[in-house]
Formats: structure tokens, sequence, C-alpha cells
């Protein structure tokens, strides 16, 4: 089982009790915190604190929609007649024919009218409603593990995947910090070649003073702070994921400083190989946190 888990996933569960059957639909999307929405059929209201207690002790972050379907049983259903409406539409329906040559009421036509006939609820009982609150809970639980078990295969993937990035990550770095343009005979080298243009192409250069200022810019543009710095990033992006948890908050804040010196690096280098390695830690970085957005 993984230790990290997605904000994605979809769960239902269903159960049969005497009074109807029972049936659950859960969606999670990404959220930056933990929102819940439950869709009840009316008269159900009353779940929906204790639903919603359930569902926060289980998840952190995420848009969850949560969905219950009640179809009541139709053996338990009692037919009530309201018989001094019944009355009174029948005497009407009687006028009418006699008066105006109207058709002859039917009694299906009126138990048909709407407040003739209704149907006892057998969940008014307080002892059955208290049964069926507790099935519908016990379902609703049920559903909240399989949605918890689909986050979890969810977040298994999430996790290789960023490991593999990370893995990327330090590759790269590892590349800048061995470059060859980085050695002090090349750093010497290319220096001293700029020197000599300019001195040929002006005159007036102190020469002394021109080296020393070259040696000013390209200690600037040493990227040894931001190479220390992406490997810090990196054993800490690596203990997070072993820790597990609700850690998508804190491994986007590692996103933005992977970012961060991604960038430093790259405005930062005087050589081409170097910049080609700093554009593809940029791009790496992207694909990292945009996985991060997935994470509880």
């Amino acid at each position: 089982m993984s230790r990290l888990q997605s904000m994605t996933g979809f769960a239902r569960a269903s159960r049969d009790h005497d009074a109807g059957g029972i049936a659950w639909e859960l969606k999670s999307v990404n959220g930056r915190s933990l929102e819940t929405r439950f869709r009840l059929p009316p008269g159900f209201e009353r779940i929906e604190q204790g639903a919603r207690q359930r569902l926060q002790k289980r998840f952190s972050r995420g848009n969850v929609q949560a969905s219950l379907n009640f179809t009541q049983n139709g053996a338990l259903r009692r037919p009530v007649v309201d018989e001094e409406f019944l009355k009174e539409v029948a005497e009407l329906a009687g006028r009418l024919h006699e008066q105006f040559g109207a058709a002859p009421a039917t009694a299906d036509g009126l138990l048909g009218l709407r407040g003739v006939l209704d149907y006892a609820d057998p969940v008014a009982d307080e002892e059955v409603r208290a049964s069926l609150d507790e099935a519908i809970l016990s379902t609703f639980d049920e559903a909240l593990v399989s949605l918890e078990n689909a986050r979890r295969d969810e977040g298994a993937a999430l996790e290789r995947i960023l490991l593999d990035q990370v893995a990327r990550i330090q590759t790269l770095t590892d590349q800048v910090e061995n470059d060859s343009s980085r050695s002090p005979e090349a750093i010497r080298q290319r220096l001293s070649e700029q020197v000599a243009r300019l001195m040929d192409a002006t005159t007036g250069f102190d020469e002394a003073r021109l080296h020393a200022e070259a040696a000013i810019l390209a200690g600037k543009a040493d990227i040894r702070e931001e190479i220390d710095r992406l490997r810090a990033h990196i054993a800490s992006a690596r203990a997070l994921i072993a820790s597990g948890g609700p850690i998508g908050r804190k491994l986007d804040f590692l996103g933005q400083e992977f970012n961060r010196e991604s960038n430093t690096l790259c405005s930062k280098s005087n050589a081409t190989t170097v910049t080609a390695i700093g554009l593809e830690l940029k791009a790496v970085v992207d694909q990292f946190r945009e996985q991060v957005q997935n994470l509880e």
C-alpha cells in the first residue's frame, strides 16, 4: 500500500435494508483544501453531519462529492386515502356530470388526483429510522474505505513518477557540477580570451584592472551555491516522499525552490553546455510541480 494519497478517486458502496436499498457514490478531485458536497434525497439531511465528520477523519485535502440514493421498499408502503378530500372531489365530479354532461368520474381517475392517495412512510417509525440511519452511515464508511484505497492506488503511481523526476533532477545537477566548463582551467582560459579580445579592440584599458573586474564577474557567475541548494532540496524531497501522509503542500513548496534554483542557474550560466542542462532541469522541475498538484 502506498504511503501517499492522490486527491482523485471514485468509489461506490451499497446495501439492502428492510426499509429499502442504500447506495453511496463518492467522487474526489484536486482541491486546495478539503471541500465536501453532499447530494441527499429529501428527508435525509439529518445524516449529513455524521457523514461529514467521518469523511473529515480520513481525508485532509480534495473536493469530494458524496451522493446517496435510497430506493424505498415497495412492500412496506401502505396506501393512505384522504377520504374527506376524496368525497369532496367525487361530489364535484357528480355535479359536473349532471349539470354539464361531463364524463362520469372513475375510481382510478379520482385516486390519481394529487392529494387523494398517498403512501405512509415506513421510515417515520423512530426505530426503523434509527436502524436505517445506522445502515446508511455504515455503508458510507465502506465507501470511504474504497475511496481511500482508490486514492492510495493513484498515490502509488504518483510516488513512482515523483521519485523518477527527483532522480532526474539529481542526474542533471551532477552534470552541471561536473561540466568541463566549470573547471578552473576552462574558466581561466575563457576569461583570458575575453580580456585579450577587449585589449585588441580597444586602447586605454588598464590590463590589471580589467583582469580584476573579470575575476569579480566570474565570481558572480559561480553556481556552487545553486548546486548545493539543489542537492539539499533533493534530499528533502526524498525524505518527504518516504515519510508519506498529506505532504502535497510541502512538496509544492519544494517544487518552487527547485524552480528558483534552476532559474538562477540558467541566468548565471556563462557556458552553453550549462545553459542547456539548466533548461532541461527547468523542464523536469515543471513536470515535478505539475504532478505534486495531485497529491493530498
